[in-house]
């Protein structure tokens, strides 16, 4: 008999762990928000399609808070920041390959000046 005790407290516990709410995902919502802000500072407004999806995630994630939904909301805020920092890498690697054409453009031009000179 009492070696079915601790496996039935064990099925217990999982059921009373299952049935527990997600707490609200406030932290993660401030995070998401502040992450959408830095790939918007950088200049990802219009340019990366992945920060409009970060702003749509973000909005739904406030809607299922909203609803009391908070598994959903948190993971839709962390989608949303995810989505906010790829657009942000996509931004700044455009922005360095920018540059990068533009220094090797630079080079060439005082190459041929260079060799010009001789």
């Amino acid at each position: 008999m009492k070696a079915y005790v601790f496996p039935v407290c064990m099925a217990g516990l999982l059921v009373l762990a299952g049935c527990a709410s997600d707490p609200a995902p406030a932290e993660q919502l401030r995070l998401s928000e502040q992450v959408i802000a830095q790939a918007r500072a950088v200049g990802a407004v219009g340019e990366v399609g992945e920060l409009a999806m970060a702003e749509s995630k973000l909005a739904q994630a406030r809607s299922a808070l909203a609803d009391g939904e908070n598994r959903q909301a948190r993971l839709l805020a962390e989608q949303a920041e995810l989505d906010a920092r790829v657009a942000e890498a996509k931004l700044l690697d455009i922005k360095s390959q920018e540059q990068l054409d533009s220094l090797n453009q630079h080079i060439r031009r005082l190459r041929s000046q260079a060799g010009g000179a001789r």
